[in-house]
């Protein structure tokens, strides 16, 4: 066998992990609409109805939470000095708790809005007059028994000035401004990649590309987030009515999965992914990997290709089952509110990094 030092993608683990993954979806019930059920997340009113402030302040939400969803990762994880927030363990619920991870950026976006920070709002955020540095690090205070700040903060407050001001400039200060611009450019038709690469067009924070070999690689991350948690925030309850943002059809499959750190984890766990020795031996050292470097390339890449595969099996999968159920008579095999098209990489990423996390 030749040595390589690049991830692969194991075919067999993809085998074994898409009949898992597939039925765990369906047993769970796990759909864009699992979205709402987060504790954390703010949920927008419904029917669609863009004129609510909700609406406004749901978008709001979203749009910094994704703008600054990256970069979590801690040496201290599991122990009580790592970088957390403490806040309700929900909304709505008294029990406190310090949530850690991606989750201590919502707990510190809502409990500013709890005290009354308007740390959602593009024209706040972008000001520093409104909105100094001294108040932005008041807003991700770390809880009493962290050693531990909030990673790359001044990164994160480059980039809370850089999007506020573009959506304040040019997008009326709001992120349902942008959408309306999205939908009048594309004349009402544009999809969830059409919206993903008019965020990174516009938000040169959002460019989440490199060069490899001479060639430009798109990862766009953060872009897809955004679109996807937009998606799912707005998912409808009949998933046979027209999405609000994408009233056309989202054409959610042409959205890959969010290369991060977590969703690796879970991949390699999964046997999915295969790590070279050299990387083997970086990681159990505990060697930093630089931005751009060939192991953190292959390592987003492959979790791309390894996630799109995960999807065409699981298609698969499910056409061989409801083909052996019709042909026994039985038409209830899959699940109605499983359709093939549903199958997409955002809802199996949105599974696999929740899967990572318990």
């Amino acid at each position: 066998m030749v040595k390589t030092s690049v991830v692969r993608v194991n075919p067999e683990g993809i085998k074994h992990a898409a009949d898992y993954i597939s039925q765990k979806i369906v047993a769970e019930q796990y759909t864009p609409r699992t979205w709402r059920t987060q504790p954390l997340h703010i949920c927008p009113p419904e029917p669609y109805s863009p004129s609510d402030p909700l609406t406004r302040q749901c978008l709001n939400w979203i749009f910094i939470i994704s703008a600054l969803n990256f970069s979590f990762w801690s040496e201290r994880d599991g122990t009580p000095e790592r970088y957390g927030v403490e806040w309700r363990k929900g909304w709505g619920v008294e029990e406190r708790v310090v949530h850690t991870g991606y989750w201590s950026l919502v707990a510190a976006v809502n409990r500013a809005l709890e005290e009354n920070i308007p740390i959602t709002e593009p024209a706040f955020y972008s000001s520093e007059s409104l909105c100094p540095d001294s108040l932005i690090a008041y807003v991700f205070r770390a809880a009493t028994q962290c050693s531990e700040p909030i990673p790359l903060f001044q990164e994160r407050i480059a980039i809370i000035r850089e999007v506020g001001s573009i959506l304040c400039n040019d997008f009326s200060g709001s992120y349902l401004g942008l959408l309306e611009s999205f939908h009048n450019q594309n004349f009402g038709q544009g999809t969830a990649l059409d919206l993903a690469r008019m965020v990174t067009n516009t938000f040169p924070s959002f460019r989440d590309e490199q060069w490899f070999n001479g060639r430009k690689v798109l990862f766009w991350k953060r872009a897809q987030i955004l679109v996807a948690e937009t998606w799912a925030a707005f998912y409808p309850e009949n998933s046979a009515c027209s999405h609000p943002i994408f009233p056309n059809g989202p054409a959610i499959s042409t959205l890959t999965m969010f290369a991060d750190y977590r969703v690796p984890q879970i991949l390699h766990h999964l046997r999915i992914l295969e790590y070279p020795d050299s990387l083997v031996h970086k990681l159990q050292a505990g060697t930093y990997l630089t931005p751009g470097c060939r192991e953190e390339i292959s390592l987003r890449a492959a979790s791309i290709v390894a996630v799109e595969r995960l999807r065409n099996e699981i298609i698969r999968l499910r056409g061989e089952l409801q083909q052996e159920s019709d042909e026994a008579g039985r038409g209830d095999a899959i699940n109605a509110g499983q359709h093939y098209e549903e199958v997409s990489s955002v809802l199996i990423d949105f599974y696999l990094w929740d899967l990572a996390k318990k």
